[in-house]
């Protein structure tokens, strides 16, 4: 019998976690669904965990694949997928025993409500076509785990109801920079199989794929449902690989690249993104970087020198700036370069310049 529901569990070396995740799908009090492990090249037990989950209930499955990094795991557990709905979810993370069933109920009441002024004669298709092209979404709880694998906070994180342009917004601006929870968690988004006829997880942003994925599907007309419930638990430890800055700032700067590229009309949404990273690739003498930058940079940003915004509204300035700081030593712009000599100095030639009434600091 084909299940209502697939979640999708993908795992690359992650075997110490992935009991928790499967098992806290098999609780899900909606019990029509298949639960489908992914393992996308693992070495370590991850199989041997898995096999034995399966032998607990019949609705796992198994499945492997060369690795290939999370997009195309998320990509290939999809066309393996027999259910309507679809939802990914990292073995390192685990969702509340009630998510999937509150959710399908939210989504019936308010599809109750929709087709209940239609006459008998549409309802039947009206009720069919309001499930298509359709992710419904809820809130979620930031879980910090600790050397010893113990929960040592947790931080919930309340999303709201947010429109079509709010969505994109936010998911163009880093989530250190932003005031609000990420709003597209794939941990939280309970989504209809029809979604992934015309898009798919990008598989060449192997950080930062669930937000463009995010922005892709709203710009192809998809409609997001929220859901009042905290129905997901996304973890945050030592082995995440977004704790490593170089490596998620080549994402960032790749995310942005596609989206001017795909979408150019997003680009003005991207600044708050974009000015942070120039400014890094200013203070840390990226010229690579910073040159991959001024191509995206559509619209105005401030440069941050001597703790002093000043605005930049073209490329050329912006390599004329960097031109500046390449023969400027660093320890005479960024606190983060000074030592207590060289803070000396400058305090020194500070102190000079006020009482002279060069500067007015």
């Amino acid at each position: 019998m084909t299940p209502l529901v697939s979640i999708i569990v993908n795992c690359y070396n992650q075997a110490h976690y992935l009991e928790r995740s499967v098992k806290s799908v098999l609780a899900q009090t909606f019990t029509d669904l298949e639960c489908i492990i992914v393992d996308d090249g693992s070495t370590d037990n991850t199989r041997q965990v898995a096999e034995k989950l399966m032998s607990l209930d019949e609705r796992v499955r198994y499945c492997y694949r060369d690795n290939g990094g999370l997009p195309s795991a998320r990509n290939f557990g999809v066309e393996q997928a027999k259910g309507e709905w679809i939802q990914c979810l990292d073995a390192d993370d685990w969702i509340h025993e009630d998510k999937t069933r509150f959710q399908l109920e939210h989504l019936a009441k308010s599809t109750e409500q929709a087709i209940a002024k239609q006459d008998s004669a549409k309802q039947g298709s009206a009720e069919q076509g309001a499930k298509k092209n359709l992710v419904l979404y809820c809130d979620y709880e930031r879980v910090y785990i600790d050397k010893e694998e113990r929960i040592a906070a947790r931080e919930p994180n309340t999303i709201g109801a947010l429109n079509r342009e709010q969505l994109i917004q936010r998911l163009l601006v880093p989530d250190f920079l932003a005031d609000s929870p990420h709003p597209a968690l794939q941990q939280c988004m309970l989504m209809h199989k029809s979604i992934f006829e015309k898009s798919r997880f990008p598989e060449e942003l192997k950080a930062l794929g669930d937000r463009y994925f995010g922005v892709q599907i709203l710009k192809n007309g998809v409609t997001f449902v929220y859901a009042p419930i905290v129905g997901s638990f996304y973890t945050k430890h030592q082995g995440n690989r977004t704790n490593n800055w170089n490596y998620m700032k080549n994402y960032y700067t790749q995310f942005y690249e596609k989206v001017a590229r795909e979408y150019p009309e997003l680009r003005p949404l991207c600044g708050l993104g974009l000015e942070y990273l120039i400014n890094e690739a200013l203070r840390d003498k990226e010229p690579e970087q910073l040159e991959r930058l001024a191509k995206i940079l559509g619209t105005a940003i401030w440069l941050k020198i001597w703790n002093q915004a000043i605005p930049i509204g073209h490329p050329v300035w912006l390599r004329f700036a960097y031109a500046l700081r390449a023969i400027t030593p660093s320890f005479l712009l960024y606190e983060k370069y000074q030592g207590p000599r060289s803070k000396k100095i400058l305090s020194f030639f500070s102190t000079l310049a006020r009482k002279l009434g060069i500067i007015d600091l």
